[in-house]
Formats: structure tokens, sequence, C-alpha cells
């Protein structure tokens, strides 16, 4: 995160277009990826994604700084999918995992994807706060403190979570019989 992208934002409240295009561009496939985690449906997480940059613009808060931008965009998302959800109340099943880096060996591929898609059922698998510690930190790279405030909880609590949260991981993914090495 970068005081660029914080100028971008200031530059997208003074009305312009080309700033606002490059926010989204930068933020529409990690929030997207982020909210898709809630709601398990694509089409679903690509409109809470546009919600969430409609809510940032509409807002209006004029003194944002890059790393405060990065954090607020992720709680918003978060708060969007999470009243989805409330509105929603029913489980959609796992569909359409699938890996689209390809090596062009078939049996390398077809063991990756059979592995990433163990991966993803064990993550699903594990309680919701569980999920949101993994993700935030390992795919979207914030630190405990920016997680602290995304989540409304204490840099103690981030840590206890994180550390039950890999542990649980790791034992339903031996269970499933992958180790380190196969990751």
């Amino acid at each position: 995160m970068s005081d660029k992208d914080s100028h971008q934002y200031e530059r997208s409240l003074k009305g312009d277009d080309d700033a606002l295009v490059e926010l989204v561009y930068t933020y529409s496939d990690a929030l997207i990826r982020f909210v898709y985690c809630y709601v398990q449906d694509a089409a679903t997480a690509e409109d809470i994604m546009e919600d969430t940059i409609a809510t940032l613009i509409m807002k209006n808060k004029r003194s944002i700084d890059g790393d405060k931008l990065h954090g607020y965009l992720y709680k918003i998302a978060r708060n969007k999918a999470i009243d989805h959800l409330r509105k929603r109340r029913r489980l959609v099943p796992l569909e359409d995992v699938e890996n689209v880096l390809t090596s062009g060996d078939l049996e390398t591929d077809h063991f990756r994807r059979a592995r990433n898609e163990t991966v993803y059922v064990c993550m699903q698998g594990l309680p919701e706060q569980y999920r949101e510690i993994l993700h935030l930190t390992y795919f979207e790279g914030f630190s405990p403190q920016e997680i602290s405030q995304i989540l409304h909880k204490s840099i103690k609590q981030i840590y206890n979570l994180h550390d039950r949260a890999k542990r649980t991981l790791k034992e339903r993914l031996i269970k499933e019989g992958i180790d380190h090495e196969d990751l």
C-alpha cells in the first residue's frame, strides 16, 4: 500500500474518473477473492466489491492515507459480505474449484488441482474467525495490527486466533494426507 493509492482516492473524490478506474483496478481482484471466501459465489463477490468501492466514494472521507485505505476497504467489504450472508442465510456448495495455473503436465496439474481442492475444503471447514485470519494473513498480506483493526479484535487475540487457526488447519490437512512437503 502506498501514498499513490491515497492520492488516487483523493483525485477520485475531486471527480477524476481515471483515478477512480485505477483505484478499482488496484483493489478489485483482491477484494473479490476476499469476499468470495464469505459468500461462495463469484457474481455476488463482484457485486459486493462494487458496493465496497461505491461506499468508499460515498463516504467521502478526505484524509485516508495509503495504509489505512487498504484496511478500510477490507473492513467495508467484510461488513457487506456479512450483511449479505445475514440476509441470505443459506449455504452454497463447493463448486467450480479449479486451479488456473497449469504446467502443461497433466499428471502434475491433476495432483496440484486435487491438492488445492483439499486445502480449500479444509480451509472452508474451519470456523469463520480462523478462515478470516488465515486469508487476511497469507492471501492478502495484512499485518496483525491491520487485521486487529479490520476484525475489531486486540492484537493478542489476533495472535492467538492465528496460532489456533494454523494448528487446526494443519491437523485437518494431515488427516487428508497432505503434509508440509506437499504444499
